[in-house]
């Protein structure tokens, strides 16, 4: 396994190593003590969730309140997605910046973004799974979204596929409308987030 921060700081992409022979393949695709060695802090885990999604379906971009947020460590174990992580933290010398990472089930690989950053993909394939590991449960009232066509964040969606997003995506706003409204996590916020899993 190997692993390397994204140009989002704070978040990792793991190149993960498959074991195959004639019955068939496998992969350990998440280890606790590799993630926490590479971050120097744990995932604490309090809830698993797994979606499966057509072609074209696009989830995001997501984030949580901070504190407490919610750390994602994601892995595509059928299909194929491009999975992207923006730094929404308000502060962030990176701020609006994003990276992107296939996640691919031919060649498998997991991504890790700490709490307070954004996150969304796109499907690729039909049935696509994504199962994700998270640090904080389901919270509605917590829990916001970036508009993942905002023409300013510019993220790098395939220009062949026609997008179905969920109505709650397509109602959430753009990052500077977020950013206005005072839903964006402050650097400051998940720097003190990051310290607390650190002693």
């Amino acid at each position: 396994m190997q692993i390397r921060e994204l140009a989002v700081p704070d978040s990792y992409v793991l190149d993960l190593v498959p074991h195959g022979d004639a019955r068939g393949r496998f992969t350990e695709w998440y280890r606790a003590d590799v993630l926490t060695e590479a971050t120097g802090r744990a995932l604490p885990l309090a809830q698993a969730n797994h979606s499966v999604s057509a072609r074209g379906v696009l989830r995001g971009v997501h984030f949580a309140l901070v504190p407490p947020g919610q750390a994602k460590y994601v892995y595509c174990p059928a299909g194929k997605v491009l999975d992207v992580v923006v730094d929404i933290r308000v502060g962030s010398p990176t701020f609006g910046v994003h990276d992107s990472v296939v996640l691919d089930s031919e060649q498998p690989r997991a991504v890790f973004l700490s709490e307070g950053l954004g996150h969304a993909f796109v499907s690729l394939t039909d049935a696509s799974s994504v199962t994700y590991l998270v640090s904080s449960g389901y919270s509605p009232g917590r829990e916001f979204g970036v508009h993942p066509l905002d023409p300013a964040l510019d993220l790098p969606w395939p220009a062949d596929l026609g997008f179905e997003l969920s109505a709650k995506d397509v109602a959430a706003p753009t990052l500077e409308q977020a950013r206005e409204q005072g839903l964006l996590p402050t650097l400051e916020q998940c720097a003190a987030r990051y310290a607390e899993q650190r002693a």
